[in-house]
């Protein structure tokens, strides 16, 4: 293919942006814009056109599908690709070290192996003996966050990653120990190769003559050391004449909770002088309705370089916004649609259910399920299939039938009892066709692993009696019959105690809420919302052993329903917000937008910029039709507790949708006119103060009470909070 031929298929702007040379250069590509089609052309243009050696252009991205993607459509395009660097950022860390580790200052083998994430919670355990394996994952995640933002164990700023003191120690002598074996971990395949390029000039000038093409895709997920690693490869402050093309958008930057670091692509003109910037601004894949939400709700964030979208498919229908009075009436409705659709010919697989929290999937699964509507879960297990829903289940089945061997084989040593699977044989050995309470008493155990049976079985005693075995009261079955034949929640009487309460109480006491508490916070995970949403689902069963039998039953038959589903079966799509990154469905419902569940709660301006770009990724999947639905009751927390709209759905604005349902007395479909002081103060201004010197604000929140209160960090490395409102005259905003 001629570059002619490969470049007339491509818009004025996606011309502009692969035939520019000289500048470094920011593509910004908004949502369908058809940014690979740009960067591969790129590509080949470079070669083909201006020719660079396929050996001097290194292209790097995040995954190994985005990068197999790339170097597929440059090697149709410009056969020579073939010899380009198109990598991953891992994968070419890998390749840097392997080249150069043997000419820096660091111990590592050419032949180093990768540590995963266990390997380092190995490691750690035998460079510093005294932490346990939970406290050593704990400080494996941090070391591995250290790591992102270039953070060495001696670095003043590591309490921002850990404010524990001997958390520096512990990183120092696991470092000293993972260099000892000459091997390398995950954060070091982007550390190391920049701290080589910073410290060593002959690698540093070999890597600059190597490579005179830098090209990054998706730069708005790049975190703090794959910065530092593009200007050290670029030689950006040394003049070194290699070119630099970064494609990303700045609007689309939601993996903070990974790292990502939006003020990279913001900031890109500032640390790369004399940048060019190309919007591509058409978008292929939605109508202009749809693009007029996605504008409307992103542009309300100050931390953006802003671009329109035009659509490239015409008008098409307007966005519906959908009030509903309960969730369950929230299902019924995305139940309601998509068979009405069906029957019109659509097939399944042109709908997405879009929700925040994986929790969200089970009341769509339910209801699926019940209705024989064909669905796939993206991006996770279903909702039963969860580890953590598992282990509950497993609790509940036990303390139902003490017999259950397979229960008791997965709860009674997690968290750890002392009770290994030697011991656990013993005792099942020993109560075959009985309690395995009762038949444990024939075992002699060792003191640990008494003790740990004996709380185990003291838990287990203590659930059982919270079950009254009592007949149904009428009250009772109404609220079996009302899991099973949702009616309105009125039903429900308060003197009926909750099954909800009863297995919240499991949850807690069994020890699992604090064990997958921990794993939410060392590795970014939606556990406990999970488990939350379950003890939400026994809240329409009376707290009886009868009631307990019913929800068991109703959880087995979903199981049973799940693993009979045909793999090849046309689909509904269920899939949380972030998971659809990169991803187009023709029809999308967004579901589950109330304040507290989308935004999350209590989110500083900085998260609440990010939240809304999630939001704006959601409502930009959608190709021909866009539906939000919002909540006026929903069960959280084992309650059935009154919702308030999303702030995103003032933000879409009153003539781009249209709406069913009885709108709140509060929704006005106006954007929300903002605080003068935080219009002022922002995320992101500088500020200079008598006492401090110059500093950026880096968060702002509202108190408690009201006040608009913001943390500021100071070029001297301090960080304050301020109430602006009372210091106008010593904290002065120096960007207006």
């Amino acid at each position: 293919m001629t570059s002619q031929e490969y470049l007339s298929v491509l818009n004025p702007d996606q011309k502009e942006a692969v035939v520019h040379q000289g500048s470094p250069l920011l593509i910004l590509a908004g949502a369908g814009s058809g940014k690979t089609r740009v960067i591969t052309t790129k590509i080949a243009y470079l070669i083909s056109e201006l020719g660079y050696s396929p050996s001097q252009i290194l292209a790097v991205t995040f995954t190994k599908k985005a990068a197999n993607e790339m170097k597929e459509r440059a090697v149709y395009l410009e056969p020579r690709s073939l010899y380009s660097q198109i990598r991953t950022f891992h994968s070419f860390g890998s390749w840097f070290l392997r080249s150069y580790a043997e000419e820096s200052d660091f111990p590592v083998s050419p032949n180093f192996t990768v540590y995963d994430d266990d390997d380092m919670i190995s490691l750690l355990t035998k460079a510093v003996p005294h932490l346990t394996k939970k406290d050593a994952k704990h400080y494996a995640h941090k070391i591995s966050l250290a790591k992102d933002y270039c953070l060495l164990p001696d670095s003043d700023a590591l309490y921002t990653i850990e404010d524990d003191p001997s958390f520096g120690e512990y990183y120092s002598k696991y470092e000293e120990r993972l260099r000892a074996t000459g091997n390398v971990d995950f954060g070091d395949l982007i550390l190391l190769p920049y701290l080589i390029l910073k410290e060593n000039a002959a690698v540093r000038k070999s890597i600059q003559n190597r490579f005179k093409v830098i090209m990054v895709d998706e730069y708005q997920d790049s975190n703090v050391a794959q910065f530092k690693l593009l200007k050290a490869l670029s030689g950006a402050e040394e003049n070194s004449g290699t070119y630099v093309c970064v494609v990303g958008d700045d609007d689309q930057s939601i993996y903070k909770f990974r790292g990502a670091e939006v003020q990279n692509i913001l900031n890109f003109e500032k640390e790369f002088p004399d940048t060019k910037i190309v919007r591509l601004e058409t978008n292929y894949r939605s109508c202009e309705e749809i693009l007029n939400c996605a504008e409307s709700v992103v542009s309300n964030n100050q931390g953006r370089l802003g671009k329109s979208l035009i659509s490239a498919r015409g008008k098409g229908k307007k966005p519906t916004l959908v009030f509903l009075p309960t969730q369950d009436d929230e299902t019924e409705f995305c139940k309601s649609i998509i068979e009405q659709s069906r029957e019109k010919g659509v097939p399944y697989s042109d709908w997405a259910i879009l929700y925040r929290t994986n929790a969200q999937s089970l009341g769509f699964e339910t209801e699926f399920i019940h209705e024989k509507i064909p669905y796939s879960v993206v991006g996770t297990l279903k909702f039963y299939e969860r580890e953590e829903v598992k282990d509950i289940v497993c609790w509940l089945s036990f303390i139902l039938n003490q017999k259950d061997e397979i229960s008791f084989r997965r709860i009674v040593n997690k968290p750890v009892r002392g009770i290994g699977n030697t011991t656990q044989e013993k005792i099942i050995d020993a109560s075959f066709g009985d309690s395995i309470l009762s038949g444990a008493s024939n075992v002699k155990l060792s003191k640990k692993a008494k003790e740990g049976f004996d709380n185990f079985k003291n838990l287990v005693e203590k659930f059982v009696a919270m079950l009254p075995n009592v007949p149904e009261t009428s009250e009772a079955k109404s609220l079996a019959q009302e899991a099973s034949l949702p009616e309105d929640e009125t039903v429900i009487r308060n003197s009926v105690k909750k099954l909800s309460s009863f297995v919240e109480t499991v949850i807690k006491e069994s020890g699992l809420e604090e064990y997958h508490k921990e794993q939410d916070d060392s590795d970014g995970t939606q556990k406990i919302s999970n488990l939350e949403e379950l003890v939400n689902s026994a809240l329409l069963y009376p707290c009886t052993l009868q009631g307990l039998v019913d929800f068991i039953d109703h959880i087995n038959l979903d199981k049973t329903s799940q693993e009979e589903e045909d793999p090849d079966t046309d689909k509904v799509t269920l899939i949380t917000l972030h998971n659809t990154k990169g991803l187009e469905f023709k029809r999308v419902i967004i579901t589950g937008m109330e304040s507290g569940l989308f935004p999350r709660p209590e989110k500083s301006a900085e998260e609440i910029e990010e939240e809304r770009r999630l939001f704006y990724v959601g409502i930009t999947r959608a190709k021909d039709e866009l539906y939000f639905t919002s909540c006026a009751m929903r069960r959280l927390y084992g309650r059935t507790n009154p919702m308030m709209p999303s702030l995103f759905l003032n933000e879409l604005g009153k003539d781009n949708v249209r709406i069913l349902g009885q709108k709140p007395e509060n929704f006005t479909a106006e954007k929300r006119q903002k605080d003068p002081l935080e219009e002022k103060y922002h995320l992101g201004a500088g500020v200079y103060h008598d006492d401090y010197g110059h500093g950026q604000i880096i968060n702002g929140r509202y108190s408690e009470d009201g006040e608009y209160v913001i943390t500021v960090s100071f070029e001297t490395g301090g960080i304050k909070k301020f109430l602006p409102k009372y210091q106008k005259n010593s904290l002065i905003v120096e960007d207006l």
